[in-house]
Order: C-alpha cells, then structure tokens, then sequence
C-alpha cells in the first residue's frame, strides 16, 4: 500500500507590526518562521525581500494592523506581492487585528468605506485567502473577494474565565451591535447577559443611553470587540455602578490601549482584571498590573495547519 505524502510545510512569514506572534505562530505549527528583509530607500519608499524561495509553496503572510497603520499596510502588501510575483502556490494574508473593520458603511455624506477598499487591495496584492480575528463589523467578512477565515477569540477568553469564581456575575455588552457576540460568550459562560445602548459621537467619545436589561448581581464582565481609548468602557462602568455593580473584569480581543486609555482604566479601583490577547502587541509600559494577556497563536496556528492539509476549520468555532 502506498504511503501517504505528508502535508506540505508552510511558509509562514511576518511583517514588523508583531514579530513575537508571528515566531509564535510558526513555533505551533512546529516550523521556523521564514525570514523577510524590510528597508527604506533614500526617498522612503519601502523594499521588501523574501529570503527564502517559495515557488510553488504555501505561504502565510502575518501582519496586524496597528500603528504605524499605513506603515505596517503598505509592507504587507509588498510581501503579498513579492510571494505572488516569485510563483508562490498560495498566498495568505493573516491579519490578526484588521483596524480597518471599523469603517464598514457610509454613516456620513462622501467618505470612503475603506474597510472595503482595503479588502481588495489585499486582494490586488496577491491574497488569494485571508485570515483574521474578530471583526469590528462582522459584515466587513463579505467585503473580500476572495476565501476568508473569520476566527474568533471566545475558544482562547471562555476556558481562562471559566477557572473563575463566576458567581453573582453577568455580561455586560457595551452596545447593540456587539450583542450577538456577547450572547455567544455568556452562553459559553452560563451566565445572564446586559446590553448597553450607546451612541458614538467622536472616535474617542460616545454619548450613553442606559443599559437594556437587569443588572442581576454585584459583579460583571464588559464584553467587547476592542478596548482603544476606553472611551466605550467609562460611561458603561459608570451606569453598573449606579446599578449596584462593584467589581469589573474587562474581556476584549483587541487590547489597543490608545491615547488616555491606560489612565482611565487606571483612575477606576473596582476594575479587579483586563482580559485581552495579543492580536497586537503591547509594549511593558501599556501593562497595568491587573492586565491578563493571553494568546490567540495556537488557533492562528491551527486555521494555517487546516487550510494546508484540507481539513475543515469548523471545529475552531466550537463556542
């Protein structure tokens, strides 16, 4: 009986947005990461190299999407390119933190949805599928023109606030539109759910209209797709605490941590943790003591390993 070819290897490379959670990524699917050159000419214009050859192979190419954002865009769109311009087999784009989710519709008169466009240049620079993490907007998955992964980080957040005291506790979604994804992680939980109505009104400040539901205990888990200025988060805290709440634990995927962010969440004694993962990275002086990050890498790794061998991702999306 003939023996069956093993899958092929992949080759995972990663711009310089998160060097650690690309060599992580590689190190689960038991590879070396590939290496990559990336310098600026003299008129600072960028140049980027692949330093392993890739004809006929499959290639991942890592890049999340936090600041320098355009920066970190433009590089991975000239790896795309050079993989797909030196006759890769295939070309991925992972992008773990896709920023540009957040601009999914036309909610003022001529501006760009550029969550859309975006998407097809990913595509245009050589993506013929694309993997990624938790949507800002869930509808942006239908702007790619080509196969994507959606990948959720609930199988990496329930496990950890399972081996919690979950008792006199609920979830609390900051708004509607993150509802759905919060039914999905209070279920998982076995715990009541509240949602927040809020409106936003700048990119660092939301207007707060109460909470849909019963605050059922003392204690509560803030639920989100992304912690950025924690301008969302404030006014949800503040409506709990008139509710009775005492003590928070915050759980996102995206822990950006931008502008007065950590000294919010700092002025405010009763947040007992901040749950995230390292979609991007956090540098030591952004990590508050009570900050858990936890890594989505083994599932980054595990969508790569099935999409090699032709194995279905379902099971990734056990919750």
């Amino acid at each position: 009986m003939a023996t069956q070819a093993p899958p092929p290897r992949p080759y995972v490379f990663g711009g310089s947005s998160h060097p650690e959670l690309t060599r992580e990524i590689a190190q689960h699917l038991g590879v070396e990461a590939s290496t990559c050159r990336i310098e600026r000419f003299s008129n600072d214009n960028l140049y980027v190299q692949l330093l392993e050859s890739v004809r006929d192979k499959e290639v991942f190419i890592v890049q999340t999407l936090t600041p320098p954002v355009h920066e970190h865009l433009m590089e991975m769109l000239l790896l795309l390119d050079a993989a797909r311009s030196t006759s890769a087999g295939n070309v991925t784009a992972v992008v773990p933190y896709y920023s540009y989710a957040r601009s999914d519709k036309k909610d003022e008169p001529r501006i760009s949805i550029a969550g859309r466009l975006v998407a097809d240049m990913l595509v245009t620079a050589g993506a013929r599928h694309v993997i990624t993490m938790t949507l800002h907007a869930p509808q942006v998955h239908g702007f790619f023109s080509v196969p994507m992964d959606h990948l959720s980080s609930i199988g990496t957040l329930v496990p950890y606030f399972l081996q919690k005291d979950l008792s006199d506790m609920c979830v609390v979604s900051p708004d509607i539109g993150n509802a759905k994804r919060a039914i999905k992680f209070s279920r998982a939980l076995g715990l009541p759910m509240v949602a927040g109505n809020k409106e936003r009104v700048a990119d660092d400040r939301v207007e707060f209209h109460g909470l849909i539901g019963t605050v059922p205990g003392q204690r509560a888990i803030i639920y989100d797709d992304e912690i950025a200025t924690a301008g969302t988060m404030m006014p949800v805290i503040a409506a709990l605490k008139a509710e009775g709440v005492r003590e928070f634990h915050l759980a996102c995927t995206h822990g950006l941590f931008s502008g007065p962010s950590i000294e919010r969440l700092s002025s405010v004694p009763e947040i007992v943790e901040i749950v995230t993962t390292n979609t991007v990275p956090i540098s030591p002086e952004m990590r508050l003591p009570n900050m858990t990050v936890l890594s989505v890498a083994p599932i980054f790794a595990e969508a790569i390993r099935r999409n090699v061998t032709g194995e279905s991702v379902a099971p990734l999306f056990a919750y």
